[in-house]
């Protein structure tokens, strides 16, 4: 079996404000702090002497590629993104950035926020832009229904709030 991976979907080049400045200073405490950390930490491990056997120094090294795979990548994406600052002119319909409550077929409520890929949190109800229900309800407005296919079939549900922080 090959290490071939196709290249993922590209997804939504877009952010919120606290995405961003979150992304920022993760890639800024990356770069000065963990950064200097683990170069000062490999330094010292050389110093010891023999490198090829040396756990500390190649634990080191390891960690300063990873670390710097994440400064390129955040360097990157953080180019590429667009901060999206503007409010919708209507305030109940669901758009980027937004808050929705929604009832499905059962009765149940739930609240989620569409924010960008690089800002999902499951546990918090951020769901990406580019995921199959934030698809379904933009657009939509405020007792409007929408349809989702899932893997277990088609879920229907309503929306019940929409509002922004």
């Amino acid at each position: 079996m090959g290490r071939y991976r196709p290249p993922r979907p590209k997804s939504s080049p877009y952010i919120t404000p606290e995405g961003w400045d979150r992304l920022n200073r993760e890639l800024d405490w990356l770069w000065r702090v963990r950064r200097p950390q683990v170069t000062q930490a490999v330094a010292e491990a050389a110093a010891m002497g023999d490198r090829s056997e040396n756990a500390e120094y190649i634990y080191g090294k390891k960690q300063l590629r990873e670390i710097d795979s994440r400064i390129r990548y955040l360097s990157k994406r953080l180019d590429a993104l667009t901060v999206v600052r503007e409010r919708p002119a209507d305030a109940k319909r669901v758009f980027f950035g937004v808050w929705l409550e929604v009832e499905d077929d059962a009765g149940d409520l739930a609240r989620y926020r569409i924010v960008g890929a690089d800002e999902i949190d499951p546990a918090a109800g951020w769901i990406s832009v580019d995921s199959p229900f934030a698809r379904a309800a933009l657009g939509k407005s405020v007792n409007e229904a929408f349809t989702v296919r899932t893997p277990q079939g088609e879920a229907d549900y309503l929306i019940t709030a929409v509002w922004r922080d």
